[in-house]
């Protein structure tokens, strides 16, 4: 799950992270008295969507005066910002962060997050803040210094030590580093983190180092035990398909293809997936309906499937918690209720196979059985193309 900026800076706050002070506005006005709470005579107006690169886009403004916070909170409330992680289509802009403007000496990264193979947290730091990290990553790699942390032992002086070595830091600035970094760390630990970004990490003119930017991901299967972070969730940001999707508790995500898919599985929709293309179809989204799925819940994600209007559906069930019988039900039921048009290619495997592909062979309705995943996707593809 993504947070805002000004949420995750709340949140790595409440750990003892240092960060800028400032003031979430949802109308110009809002922004003003936002800007003449905090004082001071440099404030930035900072875009709150779920994306990186605002800055590219127009999204982050500094002003020098009252009535300049006023005009350029205006220009950005509204306006829909296209970044490169947002795509051509954008996002639409509907409140700012009012942040007091500092006196910045150095911009740096810093980062943690999870590294399956090592399985420990990775700090990641360069000097090169405020830039993307993939580019430097892509160009100049060896000014990304890492730290691994292992999870029984925590962070370490010497993580901290060798990070601020690499990244030059010394005197005031080392020792704010030493608080910064194991704090930032704690915030990651006990909030489940899959990410905490800081883009960049600042030193400023008397030595402070702060977070001057934030970006905080969650494990979304570890919400259940942080009904606080889970309230933070803004579902403007989020795709209106993947909101319905979690209201029936659906693993979907839409893409950009026209070939809808339901199968059972994380593992085999990737693959359901991956055979599509292999074939020149292309996926409308991913979609696993779970282990134990009903028919009301295999109803439901025929209807989201349907609502970004895909040229063909590929239904593809192996069968062992969840009934090839069930998912035939739920998929008759649903192509009815809907009056399924597009063609609908289906495989089921597994238990209650048979049942399953009997309920499908009586229902009247226009299906394709297949027995092989070639097949299916064969089939879908054709089926998407008109053949």
């Amino acid at each position: 799950m993504k947070i805002h900026e000004y949420q995750a800076k709340a949140v790595l706050a409440s750990f003892g992270v240092a960060v800028p002070r400032g003031t979430l506005a949802t109308t110009p006005e809002e922004a003003r008295v936002a800007a003449q709470g905090l004082g001071g005579s440099v404030w930035v107006v900072k875009a709150q969507v779920h994306a990186g690169g605002r800055g590219k886009g127009g999204g982050i403004k500094v002003a020098k005066s009252l009535d300049e916070v006023r005009d350029k909170a205006a220009a950005v409330i509204g306006m829909t910002l296209v970044t490169p992680q947002t795509g051509p289509e954008g996002r639409l802009v509907r409140k700012v962060y009012i942040e007091e403007g500092l006196a910045i000496a150095r911009e740096l990264y810093i980062a943690m997050v999870m590294d399956r193979e090592t399985r420990t947290i990775v700090l990641m730091a360069s000097t090169e803040g405020g830039m993307e990290i993939e580019e430097v990553a892509a160009h100049t790699p060896e000014r990304i210094h890492k730290e691994f942390i292992d999870f029984q032992v925590g962070i370490q002086p010497f993580h901290v030590r060798n990070t601020c070595t690499a990244l030059g830091l010394t005197g005031v600035a080392a020792k704010r580093a030493a608080t910064f970094l194991p704090a930032l760390y704690k915030a990651f630990v006990d909030k489940d983190a899959s990410l905490a970004e800081i883009n960049p990490m600042v030193v400023t003119a008397d030595g402070d180092l702060l977070a001057l930017d934030a970006k905080v991901n969650f494990d979304d299967n570890a919400l259940f035990r942080h009904p606080d972070i889970a309230a933070l969730r803004d579902t403007d940001e989020e795709d209106p398909l993947e909101v319905r999707a979690t209201a029936h508790d659906l693993n979907y995500i839409k893409l950009s293809g026209d070939i809808g898919n339901l199968v059972n599985g994380a593992g085999l929709a990737m693959a359901t997936m991956d055979t599509i293309q292999h074939f020149g179809g292309s996926p409308a989204n991913f979609l696993d309906v779970g282990g134990s799925a009903d028919r009301a819940r295999v109803k439901a994600a025929f209807e989201i499937i349907l609502s970004d209007n895909p040229k063909a559906i590929l239904v593809n069930i192996f069968g062992g918690i969840m009934k090839c019988d069930v998912i035939a039900e739920g998929v008759v039921a649903a192509a009815r209720d809907v009056g399924l048009t597009v063609p609908l290619v289906v495989r089921l495997q597994g238990t209650n196979r048979d049942a399953g592909r009997e309920i499908l062979a009586k229902s009247g309705l226009r299906i394709t059985p297949v027995e092989s995943m070639r097949e299916a996707a064969e089939a879908v593809v054709r089926a998407s193309r008109g053949e």
